[in-house]
């Protein structure tokens, strides 16, 4: 089995699969039962500093977006940082660590944007031993009213500052949550950077609200008959998280800045994605709370056979497809497919038909017998016809050879890139290729 053991920022772990900062991460018995089930590591749930406890809402938590099959796609969390007195924390950290030296042990931090405030709880995470912290600059919900989570994170300026105090007030390594409640997620990113921090990891939970009660017509999770925005992570989040990885991946400003990736990671190929647009290691909340901690196992074996049928190391993985993300400017206009239906799979659902009469280019005609064929003419290999059809590969897109001519332009396919460079319609793609 391919060697999994992974090194972020110095912060080493026999896997690169962690458990983000959440309610599975909040005590040593949570932990501990995880490293028991093979997690690389874990990011702890989020301290505050000492002082008034921290009170979440005893009524629902989390609302939900289920699938027709009830299967979870997002979750929406109302819930605060930890509420456990900052000392049991502590304590419970270092005892971990203690115990299983072996695992990346990193803390998350939350206190008001004060450098006094950062200096003070900066020394009492570095005595547990603890591999380095994470500065929650993300929470979208409570925190955020408060000055602190998001309300940090959507400011570039005050990035750059807090990281720079934590940098100068602590050996170990400093990485930045991000929100992605932000137009431009590299603008935080380059912040993070010039504040000398180690590394970024991102995304935090997305500002939503997941429903309404149309009996009460209160917001879910209500509580009292009222509601709240809070934050959305799951399956449903991973497109958003991908995008902003990469975006950090490939940025002239941020190039090689580390990045660990979150945001909907419940599979193998999931972090195989994270992990190919730049990210260092992924870290993992609703999948645990979902399936429970042993969903790592199938993430493991997964990734490492993976890597042993490809002929790569994990390191060979990390950011393998950050050059072929690109701008629409620079995509090849001299490439072109064309819709092709198998119709030894196809089960005559019309799905394709549907879409594609109604809302699309009108380039799938249907015949009496319910044989549904694709008019080349009219195709503009948009491919929704591949995404509604309910059986797998039933429909797939081709190629067109170079030569031919393409029925619906009138003009030959060319296999030539450069060529394309000159096309008549694509001005701006010539000047930025000159």
């Amino acid at each position: 089995m391919a060697d999994l053991s992974a090194d972020f920022v110095g912060i080493k772990s026999p896997n690169p699969f962690w458990l983000a900062s959440a309610p599975p991460t909040d005590k040593a018995y949570n932990v501990e039962r995880a490293f028991k089930a093979g997690w690389g590591g874990v990011v702890w749930k989020t301290l505050g500093e000492a002082g008034p406890p921290i009170v979440n809402v005893n009524g629902p938590r989390y609302g939900a977006i289920w699938g027709a099959d009830r299967r979870l796609l997002g979750l929406n969390n109302i819930e605060l940082i930890t509420d456990r007195p900052l000392e049991v924390n502590l304590r419970e950290i270092k005892q971990v660590k203690r115990d299983w030296p072996d695992r990346a042990m990193v803390v998350s931090i939350m206190v008001p944007c004060e450098e006094a405030a950062w200096k003070a709880i900066l020394p009492l995470v570095e005595e547990t031993g603890a591999d380095g912290i994470e500065l929650n600059f993300g929470c979208p919900h409570g925190m955020s009213e408060r000055g602190m989570g998001s309300a940090v994170g959507q400011v570039p300026e005050y990035i750059e500052m807090v990281a720079r105090w934590c940098k100068q007030n602590t050996r170990m390594p400093v990485i930045v949550k991000l929100t992605p409640n932000i137009t431009d997620i590299r603008y935080p990113a380059r912040a993070a950077k010039a504040g000398g921090a180690d590394a970024v990891s991102l995304i935090n939970t997305i500002s939503s609200i997941t429903g309404v009660n149309l009996d009460t017509f209160s917001p879910e999770p209500s509580i009292d008959g009222k509601g709240s925005h809070g934050g959305y992570c799951g399956p449903a989040v991973k497109p958003i998280a991908l995008n902003m990885v990469a975006e950090i991946a490939r940025d002239a400003e941020t190039r090689g800045l580390p990045i660990s990736g979150i945001g909907g990671v419940t599979t193998w190929r999931d972090a195989a994605e994270f992990l190919a647009l730049g990210a260092g290691n992924v870290q993992v909340c609703t999948a645990a709370m979902t399936y429970g901690f042993k969903i790592v196992e199938e993430m493991k074996s997964g990734l490492s056979q993976y890597l042993d049928q490809h002929g790569m190391s994990l390191s060979d993985l990390i950011g393998r497809a950050v050059p072929n993300v690109t701008d629409w400017q620079y995509l090849n206009l001299n490439y072109v497919t064309k819709a092709r239906i198998d119709q030894d799979a196809c089960i005559k659902c019309g799905r394709c038909f549907a879409a594609c009469e109604d809302t699309s280019h009108q380039a799938i005609s249907m015949s009496p017998g319910r044989v549904f064929e694709v008019q080349d003419d009219e195709c503009v290999a948009c491919n929704l016809c591949v995404n509604v059809c309910p059986v797998e590969d039933c429909i797939t897109m081709e190629r067109m050879p170079a030569g031919t001519v393409d029925p619906r332009t009138g003009r030959p396919v060319s296999d030539d890139y450069a060529n394309w460079t000159a096309h008549p319609n694509n001005p701006s793609a010539r000047e930025a290729a000159e």
